[in-house]
């Protein structure tokens, strides 16, 4: 087996173990990194959702007011502009979904399931929380991560719907009924926003990015093992070539060769050194025996 050959199966065993440990920790950092920027994306829709709820309350709702009289509206319930917004978005973006449950809902389609009636247990038992972070298995078994924010009744507005069956627009009890969405109080948190994403989505962003930094590490690698092999065979190969076949030509008996000529003082230089007063101390010793 030659040097070269040597050196290049040490070198690929190091980029070999370097780069296994490379991706265990770059996985685990795009993992996480991936993760932050989803939930991020999730925050940013839900930012989204409340300027539109914010928006419809503040200036469609209070345009139709009178008509809520005669016919109830539902574009000016700012959740329900929220959701019909979102649910537009959504056909470009079907990864993500947006509900929000509510425990007393008017509509008994935005009834909690299991998971969701957890979410708003733990932010009505912990008021100061803005937001909630929660994980849970899907249908299909795969992984499925939520941004929550509460939904507490801020205003008086609120309760003009949803204090007693008295007080809501008699067009909304026609449609609704007196059951359902009644008895909520200021500063109750009486549901979520929630935002869920499958967490397919950054371990896909994750694997991506840790194959586009394995695939740069191994470009990176190779033009690394392409100089070296040329430094190798250029500043060590050839030299110790060279004094391979001078070592041979002087082992059988001509000691006519020139010495090895070079000026470089490392280990290269070392042994061209110790070689030309080997050859030396031959020519004198066989000299003498021919004397």
């Amino acid at each position: 087996m030659t040097l070269r050959v040597k050196f290049n199966l040490v070198m690929l065993a190091a980029f070999l173990a370097g780069l296994g440990l490379a991706a265990l920790f770059v996985n685990a950092a795009s993992e996480r990194e991936a993760r932050r920027a989803v939930l991020a994306e999730a925050a940013a829709i839900m930012g989204a959702a409340n300027a539109t709820v914010h928006y419809t309350d503040t200036q469609v709702a209070p345009l139709l007011t009178p008509q809520m009289k005669a016919q109830f509206l539902p574009q000016s319930i700012p959740f329900f502009a929220a959701q019909q917004t979102f649910d537009e978005w959504a056909k470009a973006f079907p990864d993500y979904a947006f509900r929000q449950p509510t425990t007393n809902p008017t509509n008994p389609a935005d009834r909690p399931v299991p998971w969701e009636a957890d979410i708003i247990k733990a932010l009505r038992a912990q008021p100061e929380l803005d937001h909630l972070v929660t994980e849970r298995v899907g249908e299909n078994g795969g992984s499925i991560l939520s941004y929550s924010q509460p939904v507490r009744v801020s205003s008086e507005s609120c309760l003009a719907c949803h204090s007693t069956p008295e007080a809501a627009p008699a067009s909304m009890i026609d449609i609704y009924g007196r059951d359902n969405g009644f008895g909520w109080k200021l500063g109750d948190t009486i549901g979520a926003q929630v935002v869920s994403v499958p967490e397919r989505v950054p371990l896909a962003q994750a694997r991506s990015n840790l194959l586009i930094i394995m695939g740069g590490l191994t470009i990176i690698f190779a033009v690394m093992m392409v100089l070296l092999n040329l430094l190798l065979h250029f500043f060590i190969i050839v030299p110790v070539r060279r004094i391979s076949r001078l070592a041979d030509e002087i082992s059988l008996g001509n000691m006519e060769v020139p010495e090895f000529a070079t000026s470089s003082r490392d280990e290269i230089g070392s042994l061209a050194v110790s070689f030309n007063r080997m050859r030396r101390s031959l020519v004198t010793a066989m000299g003498m025996l021919g004397d």
